[in-house]
């Protein structure tokens, strides 16, 4: 009887140590039914029935499906929406896309001039340069 009173408090105490740090970490605006405070002295004060009452009635309401894609999107009728993760923002995506294909145009336009001032170079073609060991023909 002992040993199950024993199990029994250390179960006690881990639901009591659970909910003390969900409570603790939820965010102001998730909280339920009572400010955090509250809600932490009734988990250190009545640990068994505290933890309980907070997973019950306390802590955030978990984002559904039906919420929207993004996290917290819609959920409690609030119109607030957590920051994305740069790969699941489409916005940053596409700004990165339209940077990038800047960046590409405006290095094949330099490629384009670079090019074009190497074939005028060669149509030109200065004679009076001594050829080099690369353009001479094989023997």
């Amino acid at each position: 009887m002992v040993r199950l009173y024993a199990i029994l408090a250390i179960g006690q105490l881990i639901l009591a140590v659970v909910a003390l740090i969900s409570c603790l970490s939820a965010e102001n605006d998730e909280i339920r039914a009572l400010p955090r405070f509250a809600w932490v002295l009734i988990i250190l004060f009545f640990p068994l029935v505290g933890s309980i009452a907070w997973f019950v009635a306390g802590r955030p309401v978990p984002a559904t499906p039906a919420a929207g894609n993004r996290p917290g999107g819609g959920v409690g009728g609030r119109d607030r929406q957590r920051p994305l993760a740069p790969d699941d923002d489409p916005e940053f995506l596409r700004s990165l896309d339209s940077e990038r294909s800047k960046q590409d145009r405006e290095l094949l336009e330099r490629w384009e001039r670079d090019l074009r001032r190497r074939e005028d170079e060669l149509r030109r073609g200065d004679s009076s340069d001594p050829p080099r060991e690369e353009d001479k023909p094989e023997a």
